[in-house]
């Protein structure tokens, strides 16, 4: 028997398709807020696996099965007929993640990281993209984090709207405390009983949230927190949040506030924009006890009320101080004019913490390179370099990713020339060898405002 191509999805023939039942789906939730989906599971078949599995990244480390993607798709017929037959039958069970500790860019501290088996991913995959189809409709316009569609660059131009444009004078910079480890169990599978009335599909999200972790051989119960690694987990941090805290801020505070209030969300890192400074103290006030009803609460050192906006700098130096600043996703947001000084603009540069951790990181990554040839190690640098500029060249952070691939050259530089005990190069020779291998330039590639970036085509942004 001649197994079916992984990447070809199979549908009988008169059978709907998936995509079909899911956009149905999500027509009837966006029709019916409270409407409960009683039966959805049936939908998870061979052909939305198939399509899952052609999702997976193939040069992901393996989980405590140690099966590779190229190993599962050998015989991808025969094991997704396996694996439907257990699904159904209910008797499927998640397997414990694989727990690993990479180290900490910047620091001496390692970060744990959680890796799933084969199966687990393309279950988890199948399990989101029908759950999605409900709550795409449900979340609110200004969640943005691990979306379809969405990036850390739209709440970032979201924000720029929301400060230039809706006259924010105060911001509170807000952050939850190791919230991926403190979600309550209890509280999530509540939350989802409000749209979710499918026993299995429940039953199969207990099984995924109790699965435990694998550490050094020994299992761990995970008896709180979302499951590490896997594509369920960023679904369900949203879904938790979506109650714990947008629901909350858009039918309830924003509605008792007086002058505009816009909370922007990104995963658990989230600013809320103000007009009115005692409506943004109270907020900070009422977000703790809300959070604490969830078993969440505020990490203390990042959270703060800002003055922010068109007058916060004048007031500033009325009082002869310094503008303040906030950090959010990555970027330092500080208040700045347009190039003719007539208007206020909010800018925004690679904030601190995040320069020196990927600093760091890239310090790290060269020094065990060094002795790579440098056909093959200077165009890997570049590689890293533009990933660097696709994230953190946005308007107005030209001079943050200038300085970042100076000082790549400064740490390149460095480490090449202790390949031996003979200095290798002098400053004069290492250029000469960049043009021969040129790292690429600094250019702005995302623009805050919608409109065509010079950066675009290799000029810097106002």
């Amino acid at each position: 028997m001649v197994e079916q191509c992984g990447e070809t999805p199979l549908a009988r023939r008169g059978e709907e398709r998936v995509r079909t039942k899911l956009h149905r789906i999500a027509v009837k939730a966006r029709a019916e807020a409270s409407f409960k989906f009683t039966s959805m599971y049936h939908m998870m078949n061979e052909e939305l696996l198939r399509e899952c599995y052609g999702e997976l990244e193939a040069e992901k480390a393996a989980g405590i099965d140690k099966v590779t993607k190229e190993e599962y798709g050998a015989k991808l017929g025969s094991n997704l007929a396996e694996l439907l037959g257990k699904l159904h039958q209910m008797s499927y069970r998640p397997q414990p993640v694989r727990r690993v500790y990479i180290p900490k860019a910047g620091n001496t501290k390692q970060r744990p990281l959680g890796i799933p088996s084969l199966e687990d991913k393309l279950v988890q995959k199948a399990m989101v993209r029908i759950m999605e189809a409900i709550y795409e409709e449900d979340f609110i316009e200004d969640s943005y984090g691990f979306r379809p569609k969405r990036s850390c660059h739209d709440a970032l131009r979201a924000l720029s709207r929301a400060v230039e444009e809706e006259g924010t004078n105060y911001v509170v910079e807000a952050d939850i405390k190791g919230f991926f480890d403190s979600v309550k169990h209890e509280w999530m599978m509540r939350f989802l009983e409000h749209r979710i009335g499918d026993k299995r599909v429940l039953r199969m999200v207990v099984r995924f949230l109790r699965a435990g972790v694998i550490e050094e051989g020994k299992w761990r119960a995970s008896e709180e927190g979302t499951p590490q690694g896997g594509s369920i987990s960023p679904l369900l941090a949203n879904i938790y949040l979506h109650y714990a805290l947008d629901e909350w801020f858009e039918k309830d505070y924003r509605k008792s506030s007086k002058g505009k209030a816009r909370l922007i969300r990104y995963a658990d890192d989230f600013v809320v924009c103000f007009q009115n400074r005692e409506e943004a103290m109270r907020f900070l006030g009422e977000l703790k006890e809300r959070l604490q009803k969830f078993g969440l609460e505020v990490e203390p050192t990042k959270t703060k009320v800002v003055e922010f906006g068109k007058w916060a700098e004048r007031n500033a130096r009325a009082r002869g101080e310094k503008p303040e600043t906030f950090d959010f996703l990555g970027f330092t947001h500080y208040c700045g004019r347009t190039r003719d000084g007539k208007r206020f603009r909010m800018k925004r540069v690679t904030a601190k913490k995040k320069y020196r951790a990927k600093l760091a990181g890239m310090k790290e990554w060269i020094k065990r390179k060094k002795n790579t040839p440098l056909r093959e190690l200077l165009p890997e640098v570049g590689t890293k370099l533009t990933g660097h500029y696709q994230y953190y060249g946005v308007t107005d952070n030209y001079r943050g990713i200038r300085r970042y691939r100076e000082d790549v050259k400064r740490i390149l530089f460095k480490w090449l020339n202790r390949r031996s005990q003979r200095r290798s190069f002098t400053w004069e020779e290492f250029n000469r060898m960049l043009e021969r291998f040129p790292l690429p330039e600094p250019r702005i590639r995302v623009s805050m405002y919608y409109r065509r970036c010079k950066g675009l085509f290799g000029e810097p942004c106002a």
